[in-house]
């Protein structure tokens, strides 16, 4: 990486960032996207960074300026001996979130001894904003498992790095998971995670079967519902839109958790669903809010 582009932004812009895939899609490199805070005193205030390995061009930076509201972006040519991915990890802190540790690899060393610890690097669309609802899901997934709950058949939509999918896993070892997402290079990068955590990809019990997909619409989906545990962290416009698509993909008495939505949009999220015939569950607090709903 040569070349870094940085904006300041809020709190909301900066957990709204998306994958380098999904704002570059037409870039077979994309820079890498990384958001940390600026100042602890000051809890809004963040900075947006894009590593590039070449000059960025003006449209790049136009797509980079729609991330910010108000701010230039400001670009600076690094030292190409530094490894500046590394360095942006190092500010990224780990997520404990029930009995689970997910770290980058600079924080491999600060695993706890009676935590499920997962690797994913920060330069591979872990982090940037994600931690909120990551967080939220795990402690989701966790609080089920040692409330009883038992699930065989679970899918992750618009998994990302797989992690949650690897949760899942860990917590019911003897399920047979799915991770899909729309963007081929989160399938990669997932596939990368699953090699290493050591998560087992295939069709059986106890592995993890990965896929491209939008939403729903796969033949590998199809085939593997109806499922029994239904997890997606995306937006709330999505999950608005695949309402009747995972209510019909779910089993009776199934259990879908949602993650992605402001605590402002889940009363839209919560109505689509009970349309659809489910009922929640549970609504989980703070500004990024996850929900847990049954399907009647």
């Amino acid at each position: 990486m040569s070349w870094r582009v940085s904006l300041d932004c809020t709190k909301a812009e900066a957990e709204a960032l998306p994958e380098a895939g999904e704002l570059f899609p037409e870039i077979d490199n994309p820079p890498v996207l990384v958001a940390d805070e600026t100042d602890p005193a000051r809890p809004d205030d963040w900075r947006i960074h894009a590593y590039f390995d070449r000059q960025p061009g003006w449209e790049e930076l136009k797509a980079l300026e729609g991330l910010a509201a108000d701010s230039d972006p400001v670009i600076e040519q690094l030292d190409t001996a530094t490894d500046w991915v590394r360095v942006s990890q190092q500010g990224l802190e780990p997520i404990r979130a029930g009995r689970f540790f997910v770290h980058t690899p600079t924080h491999y060393n600060q695993r706890p001894k009676d935590a499920i610890s997962f690797e994913v690097d920060a330069g591979l669309a872990f982090g940037t904003g994600q931690h909120a609802t990551t967080a939220g899901c795990l402690s989701a997934l966790d609080k089920l498992e040692r409330e009883g709950a038992r699930f065989e058949n679970i899918a992750d939509i618009g998994t990302g790095t797989g992690l949650l999918a690897f949760a899942a896993l860990a917590l019911w070892p003897q399920a047979k998971a799915i991770a899909t997402d729309i963007d081929p290079i989160a399938i990669d990068v997932s596939r990368d995670n699953a090699a290493i955590n050591g998560v087992r990809l295939g069709h059986g019990a106890g592995e993890l079967l990965l896929a491209v997909a939008d939403g729903m619409d796969s033949a590998m989906l199809t085939a593997r519902a109806p499922f029994d545990l239904l997890i997606a962290n995306i937006l709330a416009g999505p999950l608005i839109e695949l309402a009747p698509a995972f209510a019909k993909a779910i089993a009776p008495g199934g259990t879908i958790i949602l993650a992605g939505l402001l605590d402002t949009q889940a009363d839209a999220v919560v109505e689509a669903y009970e349309a659809e015939g489910c009922s929640l569950v549970e609504r989980g607090t703070g500004e990024w809010t996850v929900l847990v709903l049954r399907r009647n």
